[in-house]
C-alpha cells in the first residue's frame, strides 16, 4: 500500500525564510519571501536557552500553531518524506550507550553479525525505493570507521544506492576528515551522528565517548560537503532542561542540521534503560514543534519509538511540523509500525509522500 500511496506525486511548494524573535511567551514572525539564492542569515542561529525554554513551555495550542505556520512557510505541509533504515552491521558495538541493544556491554536478544553482502544491501535499497522511500539510511554498529575492506564495501554500497537516484545516509560512528571526503566522493548525501541528549546529561547515558567526539565528527562531515543528520532521544530519564539543552546545541549549529531525527526511547530488556517508564507522547510532540520553530528549514523526522504512539499522537507530530518518517517493520533492531498501518494512517490524514527528485 505504501508503494501505491507513493505513486501520487506533486512538486514541493515555494520556500520562505522566517526570522523569529521571542516577545513574552509569543513568537513574532516577520516574513521575507526569497528565491533559491537567499542567504542562510534569514534563519536564526543565536537562540538562547531561555528563549528555547519559553518556546517549549508555551501552551500546547500556541506552540502547535506557531510551529505549523513556520512549517508552511518552508515546506509543503501535506508531503512526507519516506526513509528506510537498514542495519548493515549488527551488534557487538564497543560503546556503552545505555539505550542500545547492540552494545557488547549488555546481554540482549540481538545477535552479532558481520557486514551484509553488497548485493543484499542493493536489493534492499531497490525494494525500499519501490515502496516509496526516497532516502535510504545504512547503520553499522561500529565505534568508529576503520579504513580497510569493510569501509571499501560501504563506499560501494553508497555508490549503488546513489545510482538509484535516492538520497543516501550513513551512520557508522566516528570518522575523520579523510573518510568523510571519501564518502562524499562516493555520493553520500548525509551522515547521521546524533547528539542524543544535552551535554549535562550525556555522561549518564554514554561513558565510552564524550560530547566533543561527536562534535568533531559532525565538523568533519560538514567540511567534506556532506549534509548533517543530527538529533536526539527523549525518554532517557532526562529533565525538561536537558531537552532544552539538546535543542540549544542543535539550533546553534551554523548551518543547522539539514535533517533532525527526534527519537523516543524504545526500552529493550537487558539494557540499563530496559525498565524506563514510557514517555508522555505530548513531550514528544513538544520536541517536534520546538525543533520546527528553531530550525524551520530542516527536515524534522519521526524516528524510533513511533510504534508506541497512537495515531492521534502521530497526527499531532505532523501538525507540529514533522515531515518525514521511517517506513518498514524494523528500525535497525527495534520494531516499527507495519507498512499497511502506515499507509492507512497517512491516507486518513490526507498526507502524500515526497517524490524522488
Amino acid at each position: 500500500m505504501l508503494g501505491q500511496l507513493a505513486s501520487v506525486q506533486a512538486n514541493r511548494g515555494t520556500n520562505y525564510f522566517v526570522s523569529g524573535a521571542i516577545r513574552g511567551r509569543r513568537i513574532q514572525l516577520s516574513e521575507t519571501r526569497t528565491d533559491v539564492s537567499a542567504k542562510h542569515s534569514a534563519v536564526r542561529y543565536t537562540w538562547t536557552r531561555e528563549e528555547i525554554r519559553q518556546i517549549y513551555r508555551q501552551p500546547l495550542p500556541d506552540l502547535l500553531f506557531t510551529a505549523q505556520q513556520l512549517h508552511r512557510e518552508f515546506h509543503d505541509p501535506n508531503r512526507v518524506q519516506f526513509c528506510r533504515l537498514l542495519s548493515i552491521k549488527t551488534g557487538g558495538c564497543p560503546e556503552d550507550c545505555a539505550y542500545c541493544p547492540q552494545s557488547a556491554h549488555y546481554s540482549t536478544e540481538v545477535t552479532r553479525g558481520g557486514l551484509l553482502p553488497l548485493d543484499e544491501v542493493t536489493e534492499f535499497a531497490e525494494r525500499a525505493r519501490s515502496e516509496g522511500a526516497t532516502r535510504f539510511c545504512m547503520g553499522a554498529a561500529w565505534r568508529q570507521v576503520q579504513d580497510g575492506e569493510d569501509f571499501e564495501t560501504v563506499l560501494e554500497m553508497v555508490r549503488r544506492v546513489a545510482g538509484l537516484g535516492m538520497e543516501v545516509c550513513c551512520s557508522l560512528g566516528m570518522l575523520d576528515e579523510s573518510q568523510a571526503e571519501r564518502l562524499a566522493a562516493a555520493g553520500l548525501t548525509a551522515y547521521n551522528h546524533n547528539l542524543d541528549t544535552s551535554p549535562e546529561f550525556y555522561g549518564q547515558i554514554i561513558t565510552t565517548r564524550n560530547y566533543s567526539d561527536r562534535l568533531r565528527t559532525l565538523a568533519a562531515v560538514r567540511k567534506a560537503g556532506v549534509t548533517v543528520c543530527c538529533g536526539g532521544i527523549v525518554g532517557l530519564g532526562e529533565s525538561e532542561e536537558d531537552r532544552v539543552g539538546l535543542l540549544h546545541q542543535l539550533c546553534r549549529m551554523d548551518p543547522h542540521p539539514e535533517s533532525v531525527p527526534i527519537n523516543a526511547l524504545v526500552s529493550v530488556s537487558g539494557t540499563p534503560l530496559g525498565h524506563q517508564a514510557p514517555l508522555d507522547p505530548l513531550i514528544f510532540v513538544r520536541m517536534i514543534a520546538t525543533a520546527r520553530i528553531l530550525m524551520p528549514a530542516s527536515m524534522v523526522r519521526l524516528s524510533a519509538g513511533r510504534k508506541a504512539l497512537s495515531r492521534e499522537a502521530v497526527a499531532l507530530c505532523f501538525v507540529a511540523g514533522a515531515n518525514s518518517l521511517f517506513i518498514g517493520e524494523k528500525l535497525l533492531t527495534t520494531p516499527n509500525p507495519e507498512p499497511d498501518d502506515d499507509a492507512a494512517m497517512l491516507h486518513s490524514l490526507g498526507l502524500e509522500p515526497l517524490p524522488l527528485r
